[in-house]
This record gives C-alpha cells, structure tokens and sequence, in this order.
C-alpha cells in the first residue's frame, strides 16, 4: 500500500474513534436520554460525518451495552443498568461526564470484596519483582510531599501493584477498573480539599504483610487500608 493509502487509513481510523467518542459523551451526559431514538442520519447530522462512520460509531457503542435496537424503536439508548461499566471506554465516559457519591461507594464495595483477598494471594505467591514493584510505589508516595500529583499516581501504582501481585490473572485485570475509579475519586478530593492525606502507614502495613508472607495479616491489613481511606476521604 502508498504511502497516501496508510495515511488515509490512518485518518479514517481517527474519525471514527472521534465519532464515537463524540455519541458516547452526548449520552453520558443526557443528551440522548435512556429509551430516546438515533436515526443514522441523525447521528450525521449531530456529528457531521459520513453514514459510514455514523454507522460505525452506533455499532461500536451497540457493542458496549449503551446502545440497542429492535423493530418497534430501531436504534436506542438503553438503561443506564445495561451499560458494561466493566468496559474501560465506559468507565472512562462515565467518569468524564461526572459520578455520584453512590457511584464511589459501590465501587468502594467491590473493592472490599477484591482487594484485601488480592493481597492475601500476594502474600502466598509475589515475586521479588512484585515487591520491588510495591516498594517503589511506596517510595514515591513517601516522596510526594507537596505535590499531590505525585500522590495520585503513587497510590494508583500501589494498587495496581498489589492486584498484580496477586498473580491471579482476573485479578490482575481489574486495575482496569478499580485505578481509574480512585484515581477520579483523589482528584476530587483534591479539588475539594486542596489537599489529600496519604495513609502511607497503612499502605506499608500491608506490604510488610505480603512480605512476611502472612495471609491473614495481608487481608486485614487491606481492609483496613480501604476503611481508613473511605472515613478519611468519604
């Protein structure tokens, strides 16, 4: 293929990704509510772009949950309980147009179910690399003094650290998931408060535990890892 050929895919490629995520933020944010109809050249004409890419663009988001059709209303918006928040292009909309509390606390939940039995399993099987990994996370948390920046991102590593060291490979996998969720969460803590206040004892406490290859401890100390976070950031 020429050079113009790879070019002009390229450029198809972008977009559609344009496309789709222009259709997926109007949904997220209301304007096309649950049950409402899109019409393709609707979506062209709100979108300005080709029926093929306005196609595209309603299949990809069909194939996410966030959109369905049948014969009686064509193309939908379907419930908001349908959407696959597991899909990280979902969560990512669905942060970007703005969460609840609740939404926080059910993913607080989830993360009290998975997270202290992750680092049990790292206390019985991480590697030396899976402890390098938690000991430069807990570095650079010791060193984010002042710059809550720094902060976010050491506490995001710290977790995905620790469900990696799991070595369980569905485990593993929902950092995808759990990350962005508290990395959202610290940053509006952030824009609340000006500042946040790293639990970075906690956090030791629960490397020490995967260390010391003490399951039981690895769990509670977890656990309450996430409860002194949730109290201190509710």
């Amino acid at each position: 293929m020429s050079r113009s050929g790879h070019a002009t895919s390229a450029a198809g490629h972008g977009v559609h990704t344009m496309a789709v995520e222009a259709l997926a933020t109007r949904i997220l944010k209301g304007t096309y509510r649950e049950g409402d109809s899109l019409s393709v050249p609707e979506v062209m004409a709100e979108l300005d772009v080709s029926q093929t890419v306005a196609r595209a663009a309603i299949k990809a988001l069909a194939a996410k949950g966030i959109l369905g059709a049948d014969t009686e209303h064509g193309t939908f918006v379907r419930p908001r309980e349908d959407w696959n928040l597991l899909d990280t292009d979902v969560l990512r909309w669905k942060l970007a147009a703005g969460v609840s509390s609740d939404f926080f606390a059910d993913v607080l939940e989830l993360r009290r179910s998975i997270e202290p039995a992750a680092a049990a399993l790292a206390a019985e099987r991480r590697t030396e690399d899976d402890l390098a990994a938690l000991d430069a996370a807990l570095r650079a948390m010791a060193a984010s003094t002042g710059d809550p920046v720094m902060l976010v991102r050491a506490d995001a590593s710290f977790h995905t650290a620790m469900l990696v060291a799991s070595n369980n490979r569905f485990y593993a996998q929902l950092h995808r998931v759990i990350v962005p969720v508290l990395v959202q969460r610290d940053r509006e803590v952030l824009a609340a408060a000006g500042a946040l206040t790293p639990p970075h004892a906690a956090h030791a406490a629960v490397v020490d535990a995967v260390r010391s290859r003490d399951i039981d401890g690895a769990y509670m100390a977890m656990l309450e890892l996430l409860d002194l976070s949730a109290r201190e950031h509710p």
